[in-house]
């Protein structure tokens, strides 16, 4: 695989003193680094809820020049301005330029529906936005359906593309045809930076995989992940993880 545009991530900059963000494990971290390193084109923040990942996966797509809810370069819509000034602080140290890019979170995925459809509506032109989508508003689709929709029509060869917890959207067959995606890509110059909660999508092979956590953020090997673990020692045996959970004698 080849096609790294990120290099690496370097946080240059001062956060106020009185910003939630110097509570979160993995921006103290940076701060005390100075960078993190990406030394695959596809690499993927884990860990538990509240750790960061998130927040800094945000911060990387508007760094690079994507709108905080998700989109292109080339779209503007705010729906709630809740990002956090991170961004500021980050530089994106870059080896070369990618063709193609798209920030998609599961999150916000309503919003970014509902801007196609609003600038379609209000479009004098004879081409319709949603055609670059499939042809159908991502509003008339499931959630899953709508974002695998995305996926499909805009992601593409020497791009540079930012998830954020896809699972959120996907079942666990459309995050194996995720896989399938970011494979192909990944083999024609294609970067993903992927925020997950999913031990299936995490398993993708010959991956960077960082851990956020209190400690901060390591590198780790995906057998190593508490996803992985958790969810292995549920599936051995569901009955003694209920008991333990439950409480019962």
């Amino acid at each position: 695989m080849n096609g790294k545009y990120i290099d690496s991530i370097k946080f240059q900059g001062t956060i106020e003193q009185d910003s939630y963000l110097l509570d979160i494990p993995s921006v103290q971290y940076l701060m005390k680094t100075k960078v993190l390193d990406l030394t695959s084109n596809v690499t993927f923040f884990v860990g538990e809820n509240g750790t960061g990942k998130s927040t800094l996966i945000e911060a990387i797509a508007i760094a690079y020049g994507f709108n905080a809810e998700g989109g292109t370069k080339n779209f503007n819509f705010t729906t709630a301005a809740s990002h956090s000034e991170l961004w500021k602080c980050l530089t994106l140290v870059k080896s070369k330029f990618a063709k193609n890019g798209f920030f998609l979170r599961a999150e916000s995925f309503y919003n970014l529906a509902s801007n196609i459809d609003d600038m379609d509506r209000e479009s004098s032109l004879g081409r319709k936005i949603v055609s670059n989508y499939g042809g159908k508003s991502l509003h008339c689709q499931s959630h899953g359906e709508g974002f695998m929709a995305v996926i499909k029509h805009k992601f593409g060869e020497n791009g540079f593309y930012i998830l954020d917890e896809p699972e959120a959207a996907l079942s666990p067959m459309r995050l194996l045809s995720l896989m399938v995606v970011i494979n192909d890509l990944a083999k024609k110059g294609s970067q993903f930076i992927i925020s997950t909660h999913s031990p299936i999508l995490m398993g993708f092979p010959g991956t960077q995989i960082l851990q956020l956590s209190e400690n901060g953020i390591e590198e780790v090997e995906y057998e190593s992940t508490d996803h992985y673990l958790i969810t292995r020692q549920f599936l051995e045996n569901p009955q003694i993880m209920f008991k333990y959970l439950f409480d019962e004698n």
